[in-house]
């Protein structure tokens, strides 16, 4: 398995959840990863992205309630959720950002997030 997500569940309204990704990609370190999405029908987007340096990007539906971080040693990357809104449900995945060093997309985490 080359990314194993884990976090998902269900939470109330306000309520915060840690996601983690741990990817088996060998150049982990020197990549720009990214936290998707795909709420129930609709297309997998990103809502969040860390680059090799550190440096974060957040959709603009999550800033200020969702922080990434990564931890190069583990080779993870985690999404802090705060605030949660049923607007947030949805599946869960990591990947590198760029199409051309990204692997196979794993099962992913699902969170679900009731009013």
């Amino acid at each position: 398995v080359q990314l194993q997500a884990s976090g998902g569940g269900l939470v109330q309204a306000g309520g915060s959840l840690t996601l983690s990704c741990t990817a088996s990609i060998s150049t982990f370190r020197d990549i720009a990863m990214a936290w998707y999405r795909q709420p129930p029908g609709s297309e997998r987007d990103a809502v969040a992205t860390i680059t090799a340096g550190g440096t974060v990007y957040y959709r603009d539906s999550v800033k200020g309630r969702f922080t990434i971080s990564r931890d190069n040693n583990k080779n993870t990357v985690y999404l802090q959720m705060n605030n949660l809104n049923p607007g947030d449900t949805a599946v869960y995945y990591c990947n590198a950002l760029t199409p051309g060093r990204q692997v196979p997309w794993g099962q992913g985490t699902l969170v679900t997030v009731s009013s």
